[in-house]
């Protein structure tokens, strides 16, 4: 099998005759006056991975519990201490919307001097609220700003204790008038802690409804921990949600990951989740209640219909941890850890096989970082610990190809020149985990964000100039629409360059399968609009063209494939389009060649200076084509996108395969490139089927677009 380098390489020989004068004369970004295109059906590549569509997710601050999660209060363990009510001033905002989500506070009612924690005999954690009560005004504790829904169920529990004859309520407001509430009188209480069930019915729609707990009588009243929940939650998670993401084909969800896992304790997030202390994640700084633990993944990844991939802490964590946590996730009843796991409610080992060690070791911004001599070694010692506990894992490096550390300010910080940081230097974890790691994994992650409306500018990188790493050698950019879409998908091509390099300096990687996952990927900065999605349409035109290497990807995050509010949630365009190429060109599809007669333009940014200048994309400028078969070879698929204002025509030849008369097309395409899809409102983004015929030489590509062809395959 030949990869898409190899069909490049071929149309050159093939057609460049024919087309050599006319691309020596013509600008590089200008299209011919007729665009050929040609499908060969003899040239194939491995199929498409189950995994190629993957998701990733990390306990950014609220993310987690806001998108994913039915709870419906904040700090529901009481980490913070309760105040009175602060100057309402605006949070300054920490570098995108997954990171200033403001959690809602507790509050007094009554005097402020009646709540105090107490830090001697706390529930769970290190404190607890006691309130001093009084025998004729209520006191008591309030956390206001979530959504109510009239005639919806809500369920909750409470722990509390209390002296003898204290008596306490608990209370659901949706309204300013007193009729706008429903009260529940717990059952009484006694100096031990007991947890009391409660139901309400929403009677109003709101979105700054209110919980109170309140108590009468002379003494004290504790509380442990409280949780409320829509009662039609699915295991704790929001039914909407759910529903949404299993349209995906995401094949897995890597979680937990990301910078906060380089500082997670992961048995605080198993057993009673009552009884799991919260914690303060530095990597975010934010307070995290532990309530989504290493159970919980395991129960949403079932209820979406995926594999679950699991990054181990190799920040602040050590072996001994990594290898207990996959005993707990993996080992049988008998074993110490997967007796706990059996306590715990689940005596079946969930047989996890994908497991990464470590989250960006090479960062300057990552807890517990190191240089890549010592983590090479850190690497081999997980990985022994690990497979001694089950060698049937696959297990997964931290790796870092020589972009990403030029990019992201690595090799910078590390004091490398940026000439010095090509294929196999200092800055290139990748190259070390082939030359040091031999035989301790399967695969190496690789992580890439593009950032809208900047580029990377080597002059002022080389400057060191003295700013934020994610500031660091960018400037403002002027592109094009169909410029801006087409950026993301060169990072893909180059880490594909990449790969090819060390193909040929370690020739044991193809014999010994390994295999690259890109574990984190996104487009930062721009809207879920239309215009995003084409971008994502040629990454994954661009990855699909990677299936000799490229297995796993995990987009971030996976709930960026919505929108949704407190109670509702509808696919975006970046949902869309994951269920379009999941649907008809998932799992098992066998990518065919595409060539053509009008080469992509060179890309503006030249990274690596040992790697060939080239752009990612088929030969197709300016529309960019991908075709593949079906797993069985009884159909043909097309993606095709069209980022221009203009509609834009090809011819078609194919070799090795006829089509049938009977095709169908999926257009997804709106008003402009700005056009977007919100909860509540009509869908300005949609896919629309249509019947085509399998007779036609030219097609024709409506503006702004993305559309797959189907079409009966016949030999």
């Amino acid at each position: 099998m030949k990869s898409h380098r190899s069909w490049l390489a071929a149309v050159v020989l093939v057609l460049g005759c024919a087309i050599g004068v006319e691309a020596a004369s013509q600008d590089s970004a200008t299209p011919p006056q007729e665009l050929k295109v040609t499908i060969d059906a003899h040239q194939t590549a491995p199929p498409v991975s189950p995994y190629l569509y993957g998701m990733f997710i990390e306990h950014i601050g609220a993310l987690v519990y806001r998108s994913l999660w039915s709870e419906m209060l904040d700090d529901r363990k009481f980490y913070f201490p309760i105040a009175p009510e602060e100057p309402q001033t605006p949070a300054p905002a920490q570098g995108g919307p997954f990171r200033n989500m403001q959690l809602r506070k507790w509050r007094p009612v009554g005097p402020a001097e009646v709540v105090v924690m107490d830090k001697d005999q706390p529930f769970v954690g290190e404190q607890s609220p006691r309130i001093t009560t009084d025998a004729s005004t209520p006191h008591g504790i309030r956390q206001s700003g979530f959504a109510i829904v009239k005639g919806r169920k809500y369920q909750g529990h409470i722990w509390l204790r209390a002296t003898s004859g204290v008596k306490a309520t608990i209370t659901l407001v949706w309204g300013e008038s007193q009729e706008d509430r429903q009260s529940v009188a717990l059952p009484a209480l006694s100096s031990t802690y007991k947890e009391l069930p409660f139901t309400f019915t929403g009677g109003g729609d709101t979105g700054s409804g209110t919980l109170e707990i309140t108590a009468l009588g002379t003494g004290n009243l504790h509380i442990g921990a409280v949780s409320l929940m829509p009662a039609d939650n699915v295991d704790g998670f929001r039914p909407e949600v759910i529903s949404q993401l299993r349209l995906l084909h995401s094949g897995f969800w890597r979680l937990p990951g990301g910078n906060f896992i380089s500082d997670f304790n992961w048995y605080h997030s198993v057993g009673p989740r009552d009884s799991r202390p919260p914690d303060f994640d530095y990597a975010w700084n934010a307070m995290q209640t532990n309530d989504v633990g290493m159970d919980e993944f395991m129960t949403f990844c079932k209820l979406v219909g995926v594999e679950p991939y699991i990054t181990v802490n190799a920040g602040f964590g050590d072996a001994h941890s990594a290898a207990e946590e996959l005993e707990y996730m993996n080992g049988a009843p008998t074993t110490t850890m997967g007796a706990l796991r059996a306590k715990n409610g689940h005596p079946q080992p969930y047989h996890v096989k994908f497991w990464d060690i470590g989250n960006e070791p090479y960062g300057q911004w990552q807890l517990g970082r190191t240089d890549l001599k010592y983590y090479l070694l850190k690497h081999n010692e997980f990985a022994k610990a690990m497979r001694a506990v089950d060698p049937s894992i696959t297990l997964l490096a931290s790796a870092s190809m020589p972009e990403e550390a030029i990019l992201e300010g690595v090799a910078a910080d590390w004091h490398i020149p940026l000439d010095k940081a090509g294929i196999c230097s200092e800055a290139d974890w990748t190259c070390g985990f082939f030359q040091h790691d031999w035989g301790n994994f399967e695969g190496v992650t690789e992580h890439w964000y593009t950032r809208a409306g900047v580029r990377w500018d080597r002059e002022r990188a080389e400057k060191g100039i003295k700013v934020g790493r994610l500031e660091a050698g960018y400037v403002q950019d002027q592109e094009t629409d169909l410029e801006w879409v087409r950026r993301a998908a060169d990072r893909v091509h180059l880490k594909g360059e990449e790969w090819q390099e060390y193909e040929k300096r370690f020739p044991d990687m193809q014999a010994k399968g390994i295999f690259m996952s890109n574990d984190e990927y996104a487009y930062t900065g721009g809207q879920p609009d239309l215009k995003l999605a084409l971008a994502y349409a040629m990454v994954f035109n661009e990855m699909l063209r990677e299936t000799s290497f490229l297995r796993m990807t995990a987009f971030t995050m996976g709930v960026s494939t919505l929108d949704y509010n407190q109670t509702a949630a509808t696919l975006n365009t970046n949902g869309l389009l994951f269920q379009l190429y999941g649907e008809h060109l998932g799992s098992g599809s066998i990518p065919v060649a595409v060539t053509g007669n009008s080469p992509q333009p060179a890309p503006t940014q030249h990274i690596v200076d040992d790697m060939p200048r080239s752009s990612s994309g088929s030969p197709t400028y300016p529309l960019d084509i991908f075709a593949a078969l079906s797993p069985d070879r009884k159909f043909l698929t097309l993606a095709v996108v069209n980022a221009t204002a203009s509609e834009q025509k090809f011819n078609l030849t194919l070799d090795g395969v006829h089509l049938g008369s009977n095709g169908t097309m999926w257009r997804m395409t709106g008003k402009d490139l700005s056009a977007a899809n919100h909860v509540g409102q009509p869908a300005e983004v949609e896919v629309k089927e249509s019947a085509i015929s399998g007779g036609a030489a030219t097609f024709s590509v409506a503006p702004v677009s993305l559309v797959i062809y189907r079409f009966p395959s016949v030999p």
